[in-house]
């Protein structure tokens, strides 16, 4: 039985993008599956924005190549690249009705009438707006904005579908309603999704895989089970959710041993007879959950999460002494940071 000879829909090599003395992107290797859900994960001024750039040809890489389907696209034009992008800002034409701005651009490519006007009712029913066709964009809500904007990407049939933030102008209630949406559409349809945003909310909500991006640089990819439960620098840890950082001294008295160790704050639980001593200097109520800020005898200010399944706890473990505790199997070791050479 042969084995399969898989082309990835993506592929980076080496990629690099300098502007001035400033290198925005500092050698990215990457290779992305055909029909993955891809998020790039990272702060502002992270890289992540201008990789997407240069996969959609609006950027030229400074050094490194770029393949889409196995063909080496780097220097081509964004309009030969079979890729579609939809960003944050909609960009639809106010004057044309939906179906209108669905259709745009199948008419520039001058796709004969009938066919444009079937492939934008497909486009229209497969974000769930079959019967919006003839509205204006002033008339409908933020929400099915986006998915008109997606419906024009789509309509073009394009082998990888770009999303830079597109959700970042939504309220909270909605963005987490398209977080789900756009997971389905992006099932149903079949294509590859390269999500950037720097939410790590959607980024574990949405994907089959998240790549980390930190100072220009890829520092953890994995599935969001991996990137949160076993992260693979502090970086990672403090920024994919929220992670107690424990070094030196601290994490010897804590667990008897040395290194960089972390616990999630909804693995730590309160202990009346046994655990780590201390304080809590803070009670932070935020709806489904509880945060309290602890400062333990041993040196760390920890952060504790507990779900409200009985209602408010209030404020009156304010002040007062407790003890902590976690199983070993939710100690989790940071590797130490190893600098990369100057080929990495």
């Amino acid at each position: 039985m042969r084995e399969c000879e898989c082309v990835n829909a993506i592929k980076l090599t080496g990629l690099r993008k300098s502007f001035g003395t400033v290198e925005a992107v500092a050698g990215v290797d990457l290779e992305i599956a055909d029909g993955e859900f891809f998020s790039m994960l990272g702060p502002s001024g992270s890289g992540k924005t201008t990789v997407l750039r240069m996969i959609a040809g609006f950027e030229l890489p400074t050094a490194g190549t770029v393949e889409l389907g196995g063909r080496d696209v780097t220097r081509l034009a964004p309009f030969e690249r079979d890729v579609n992008t939809v960003f944050q800002d909609y960009a639809l034409f106010p004057h044309l009705s939906v179906q209108e701005n669905v259709e745009y651009g199948l008419k520039v490519r001058k796709v004969p009438r009938k066919e444009r006007r079937e492939r934008a009712e497909q486009a229209l029913a497969s974000v769930r707006l079959t019967d919006f066709g003839s509205r204006r964009p002033a008339a409908m809500s933020g929400g099915q904005r986006q998915r008109v904007a997606l419906a024009r990407a789509l309509v073009n049939r394009p082998k990888v579908l770009l999303l830079d933030e597109p959700l970042g102008a939504l309220d909270l209630k909605l963005r987490e309603q398209m977080q789900v949406e756009l997971k389905a559409i992006q099932r149903e349809v079949g294509i590859t999704f390269v999500f950037v945003t720097h939410d790590q909310d959607e980024a574990l909500t949405m994907s089959d895989r998240v790549a980390v991006f930190d100072g220009g640089k890829i520092v953890q990819v994995g599935s969001p089970e991996e990137v949160y439960e076993r992260p693979a620098s502090a970086f990672v840890a403090g920024f994919v959710g929220t992670s107690n950082v424990f070094t030196g001294e601290v994490a010897k008295a804590l667990f008897d041993r040395a290194g960089t160790l972390s616990v999630r704050p909804e693995k730590i639980t309160f202990d009346g007879d046994a655990g780590a001593p201390g304080v809590v200097a803070e009670v932070i109520y935020a709806g489904a959950v509880t945060r309290y800020v602890v400062d333990l005898e041993a040196g760390a200010r920890v952060v504790v999460v507990e779900q409200n399944r009985h209602g408010s706890p209030g404020t009156g473990l304010r002040g007062q002494r407790v003890r902590l505790s976690w199983h070993d199997e939710h100690v989790i070791e940071i590797p130490e940071r190893k600098e990369p050479s100057d080929g990495a």
